[in-house]
Formats: structure tokens, C-alpha cells, sequence
């Protein structure tokens, strides 16, 4: 019988990340051919869920799912003052949330963890969520562990992911934690994704270029930028810079956070 999972949308919902789930765990396939889960949508009452995007979806199915399923996966929401501010649920939420066995698996992604921290079932727990949410999130929620840097994270029962493109690593991760690295893998092939992706959210955050100071790499960075088109190496630039190519890799990171080769 595949693993039942079921996707709660709610108001404001992002339509990419509505749709990850179902995008990925459907490619997990058994030897014989046969799909490994069954994803099916929901929403509160079953009624029309608004986007961000402009445009309403209808599913088939509300709340009550939520206590027949195997895993509950908590769509992005685009955030709002309430979210943000109060630590309160939505109308209807608590509820719903009430109906899911104490051995069903919760997935957030990105905002969706400010839901699961509201209704307590992250305390204790590291989780993550967007990068350029997670200062409020650790503010409004002390009791929660956040990490800022990681693309998701596995607590066993309650996984976190963080904003975007890390709901198909969680997912990948899933299935790779269900069934195995070659089911995993050939379920990202089908979805032309990496089965694993290197690295964290700190790539993704944007960090402002210092200011010339003395022994900066500053008057570096800027010939190096006038001179793209030229196979520049890291030696080239340590000279210009006069220091050692080590003494050069350090600092650079030290002011840029990234390696001078990138």
C-alpha cells in the first residue's frame, strides 16, 4: 500500500511549493512499477484556497484527511502581520492540526514552520525556515532551535524545510530515507534535479562588499572586476594584492564569505 500524504494549503499559499510534494514523491516508483505514495491535497473545509499569485486552486478533499494520512506536508504560505507578529494560528487551523496521530509524520516548508512553532510542535526542536525569516522566527519562538543555514531539517518525526527550491531537497531526502539511495535517485533523474545538493542557505544570502580598508583586498576585487574577460588566477591576484596566495584566499573570504575562485 503506498504511504499516504497529505498537502494542506491554506490561504495565501505559493502555488510552486503547493506542488512539490506530489511533484517528486510520485516519481518514487517500487521494482514492479508501482508508486510507492499517494499524495493527495486539502484545505480547511475543503474550500477554495486563495494564492499569492492571483489566482484560486480547488482540491478535493479538507481537514478531516489529515488524521487518515501517514504524512502531513504544510504548503508555504506567503507571510503576514499575524504570522509575524502575534505567534497566533490562522481560524480553523488549531483544529485541524488536532486531528493528526501522534505517529504521523509533519513536514513545513519555509513560512509553514512559524505554523508548526505556533501550535507548539516544534519545541525542543532545531528547524529552519527562510533565511530572511529566521531572526523573527527565533524572536517569536525561543523555545525553538533555529538554524539559518541549512537547506531542511530531519527530526524524525517533524522535518523543516527552508524556502523554495530546499522543499525538493527535503522530499528527495524522503525518499531516500523510505526507500533507499537508488529509489531516491531515480525519482530526482525523473525530475531533472540533483539527488543531493551541496551546501546551505548561507550561499543564498546576500553579503555587502566591505569597504576599502588597509590590507583589504578591496583595490584587488575591484582590477579583478575590470578584467573578467582575462583568465585571471589566484596568483595574479595575490601579486597584485602583495600578499601570499594564502594570506589573500583568508582575507578575501574573511571580507567577501566566498573563495576568490568562485
Amino acid at each position: 500500500m503506498p504511504h499516504r500524504v497529505a498537502v494542506l494549503a491554506l490561504d495565501r499559499v505559493v502555488p510552486m511549493d503547493l506542488g512539490i510534494a506530489a511533484r517528486v514523491l510520485n516519481e518514487a516508483y517500487d521494482p514492479a512499477g508501482a508508486r510507492l505514495y499517494s499524495v493527495t491535497t486539502c484545505s480547511l473545509d475543503g474550500r477554495p484556497v486563495r494564492t499569492n499569485e492571483g489566482f484560486r486552486i480547488v482540491v478535493d478533499d479538507d481537514e478531516s484527511l489529515l488524521a487518515e494520512v501517514d504524512t502531513v506536508v504544510i504548503a508555504t504560505q506567503e507571510p503576514d502581520e499575524q504570522m509575524l507578529t502575534t505567534g497566533e494560528l490562522p481560524a480553523g487551523l488549531a483544529a485541524a492540526l488536532a486531528r493528526i496521530g501522534p505517529g504521523t509524520r509533519l513536514v513545513s516548508l519555509c513560512t509553514s514552520a512559524f505554523l508548526l512553532a505556533a501550535a507548539g510542535l516544534l519545541d525542543g526542536l532545531r528547524a529552519t525556515t527562510h533565511w530572511s525569516l529566521c531572526e523573527r522566527f527565533g524572536e517569536l519562538y525561543p523555545g525553538v532551535d533555529v538554524d539559518p543555514d541549512v537547506l531542511f531539517v530531519d527530526n524524525g518525526r517533524v522535518l523543516t524545510a527552508a524556502g523554495g527550491a530546499a522543499g525538493i531537497d527535503l522530499f528527495v531526502h524522503l525518499v531516500r530515507s523510505d526507500h533507499g539511495a537508488a529509489v531516491a535517485a531515480d525519482a530526482a533523474r525523473r525530475c531533472v534535479v540533483a539527488p543531493w545538493r551541496e551546501g546551505g542557505q548561507a550561499q543564498f544570502i546576500e553579503h555587502p562588499v566591505p569597504d576599502d580598508v588597509d590590507r583589504s583586498t578591496s583595490a584587488t576585487r575591484h582590477w579583478a572586476l575590470g578584467r573578467l574577460a582575462e583568465p585571471l588566477t589566484l596568483q595574479d591576484m595575490a601579486r597584485h594584492a602583495h600578499m601570499s596566495e594564502r594570506t589573500f584566499t583568508r582575507r578575501f573570504r574573511a571580507e567577501v564569505s566566498a573563495s576568490p575562485l568562485q
